[in-house]
């Protein structure tokens, strides 16, 4: 597919969508659409949006693990370990 398949005016968005979704599941490949010559949005197909979503939120995570630690705010293993085994314990005695 050629980059210039990937880029589409508002009107072809408006005439072809079903088309144009279908371009972007069988691809995997955003389609940029623009409006007035300029990029005004982005068609991506579901599957790449929810690996791209989940992605920044590992990111997103890990990059807070990081400021936590910097910062102080951490635990050893053995540390969370110990906290992890007394919540579970708590959880099972409040389901009995």
């Amino acid at each position: 597919m050629d980059k210039c398949d990937l880029i589409e005016p508002v009107t072809v968005l408006k005439s072809r969508s079903a088309d144009l979704i279908r371009r972007a599941k069988e691809s995997g490949r955003p389609i940029i659409i623009t409006q007035n010559g300029k990029a005004a949005a982005v068609l991506v197909d579901a599957v790449s949006y929810e690996r791209q979503r989940n992605a920044l939120i590992l990111l997103k995570m890990i990059v807070q693990g990081e400021e936590d630690y910097r910062s102080g705010r951490s635990l050893s293993h053995a540390k969370a370990t110990s906290r992890l085994k007394h919540k579970l314990e708590e959880i099972g005695k409040s389901g009995e």
